[in-house]
């Protein structure tokens, strides 16, 4: 179960994520930032609440990287330690920004 709530404000646009981000509900995640990031300037995950992330929540964090690269930036903020050791095995503490 994942529960995304989205908050635009001008150019940033932040995205909650609370539950777990897995194989089942990555393609939920992807289509809800498919027709936001349209002008985004700066998007900004919270991940307070997630309490886990698999494979493919990590392929969708890393594609809205790539559109963030193109048009902005992207920051990922309160990163639970569980999900902090996902970043640092899978080496994306190297190319995301975790705040």
């Amino acid at each position: 179960m994942l529960n995304i709530v989205k908050n635009a404000e001008d150019t940033k646009l932040t995205v909650a994520l609370e539950g777990r981000l897995d194989t089942t509900t990555a393609p939920q995640l992807e289509e809800e930032l498919k027709g936001s990031l349209d002008g985004v300037k700066e998007l900004v995950f919270d991940m307070s609440n997630l309490e886990y992330i698999s494979s493919a929540g990590l392929r969708v964090i890393l594609s809205s990287q790539k559109i963030m690269n193109k048009q902005g930036s992207m920051i990922i903020k309160n990163v639970s330690e569980e999900i902090m050791e996902i970043f640092e095995v899978t080496g994306f503490v190297d190319i995301l920004t975790i705040e």
